[in-house]
């Protein structure tokens, strides 16, 4: 256990000395450009921050696309601080280019962090995750709670019990159905349906039969 949170402490460190380093920099390349005093403290904030809202976006998994491009924009700004002042560059003739980049920073700052703050992302809905909990419902409730009118049992082959087919599971094949003849042009047959769905045969069999 001490062992575990020596290597975090060790990595905690060394983060907070990249960040503070970082955060050097770019305040330099702003105060060179001519944003003196808090101007030149602000602007490192507001590349660490475009940062953390671009990686927060990556995490969540929902619009990966605008999360990777405000992070390489952040993180180029970032970078480009930290090489600039390392010698390749004199602070006290900054070229026009660099006072208009820094000059223009805040608004891309601004652009990115809204969009990446307020915009919402769409979550996809799970029918399989629905269709289990109608199904844990309808386990759950008590007997003496009236329930719907179940499916009728589907008439098996002589040595097969009946099998009694759910009324989200249906539902849930319908749709699957109508999405594979919209896309295949032909009807789905059942052992697709049965892969589909990951039911047994003689269920996919019922199944089929009520389409």
């Amino acid at each position: 256990m001490r062992a575990q949170l020596a290597r975090v402490d060790a990595v905690l460190v060394q983060a907070l000395i990249a960040a503070a380093l970082s955060f050097a920099h770019i305040h330099d390349i702003a105060s060179a450009a001519g944003q003196d005093g808090w101007k030149a403290w602000a602007y490192p904030v507001s590349v660490d921050l475009l940062l953390v809202a671009a990686w927060r976006r990556l995490r969540s998994g929902e619009a990966k696309a605008s999360g990777w491009c405000w992070f390489v924009i952040a993180l180029a700004a970032s970078l480009g601080a930290n090489v600039a002042t390392a010698g390749l560059l004199d602070l006290d003739q900054v070229p026009a280019w660099l006072r208009i980049l820094v000059a223009g920073w805040p608004a891309v700052a601004f652009l990115g962090g809204t969009l990446l703050a307020h915009s919402t992302p769409t979550t996809p809905t799970n029918d399989t995750e629905v269709i289990e909990d109608q199904i844990e419902d309808q386990e759950d409730a008590p007997e003496s709670t009236p329930e719907s009118p179940a499916q009728p049992a589907i008439e098996a082959p002589p040595g097969r019990p009946a099998v009694t087919v759910p009324a989200a599971l249906v539902y849930h094949a319908r749709k699957v159905a109508t999405e594979h003849h919209n896309r295949t042009g032909t009807p789905i047959d059942t052992p697709t349906l049965r892969a589909r769905l990951g039911v047994p045969a003689p269920m996919a069999e019922a199944i089929a039969a009520q389409l």
